[in-house]
């Protein structure tokens, strides 16, 4: 792939070869790839990573696919899944797009079509996903932000210096006005690799934003934390 941060795919298949064979194909490809063998393995990865794409096969100890798809979307997370099965009856297709899949391959299958869908499925979330850039002097209330010189100034008419960070979780807040941007999403984009700072690292981003431009910092009108989910700009 071109694009200068790889995409990253969750491989979620229990018989190894055919494990090693996807992964080794995949990151060939350009992707950056991680693997695991089971249901509880794959949740515990989604928890703690951002993906771009989840490979999932349906016949899996412990947890089956169908109940690993279905937990993924109670965490409200849309990243986009791939269901891989033995399982090719058209009720079996049916069931897995109902409970959240994205789409629905069945084994044995054309490596080069595979290749292709995981292509047009990441390409396709990254269309969503991405949202109308915000101008580079960007004002609400009496607060202005400046992104190109990565300053601002806030409710009191005080100059702020932002470090990069802070202007791009600013910025990808802004884009977001109104949405819930997940700690994995803002990790990813504003980070940029899946080993991540702890969830006190992106609070005390948002703590500091509040004192920059909030009125009242323990009443918050912008700049929102959704426990367990993430965070939200709002603007009145």
């Amino acid at each position: 792939m071109k694009e200068a941060t790889k995409a990253s795919i969750l491989l979620v298949e229990d018989e190894e070869n055919l494990q090693e064979a996807l992964k080794l194909n995949l990151e060939l490809e350009g992707y950056e790839v991680t693997a695991v063998d089971n249901g509880t393995a794959a949740l515990k990865a989604v928890k703690n990573e951002y993906f771009d794409l989840i490979i999932l096969d349906i016949m899996l100890p412990e947890m089956d696919g169908i109940a690993v798809c279905e937990n993924i979307r109670i965490q409200n997370n849309e990243v986009p899944i791939l269901f891989l099965s033995a399982k090719n009856s058209s009720a079996d297709r049916v069931l897995g797009l109902k409970k959240g899949g994205d789409d629905y391959m069945t084994k044995p299958f054309n490596l080069e079509e595979l290749l292709l869908r995981v292509e047009k499925l990441i390409v396709k979330n990254k269309k969503i996903q991405d949202k109308d850039s915000v101008p580079n002097v960007y004002r609400f209330g009496n607060n202005t932000i400046d992104f190109a010189a990565q300053e601002c100034v806030g409710k009191d008419g005080k100059h702020y210096e932002l470090s990069k960070k802070e202007a791009m979780l600013l910025k990808l807040l802004i884009e977001n006005k109104g949405e819930v941007v997940t700690r994995e999403k803002i990790l990813q984009v504003v980070w940029g690799y899946n080993v991540y700072p702890t969830t006190r690292t992106i609070d005390n981003f948002i703590l500091n934003f509040r004192k920059y431009f909030e009125e009242d910092s323990r009443n918050s009108k912008y700049f929102h934390s959704v426990r367990g989910v993430g965070y939200k700009f709002t603007e009145a």
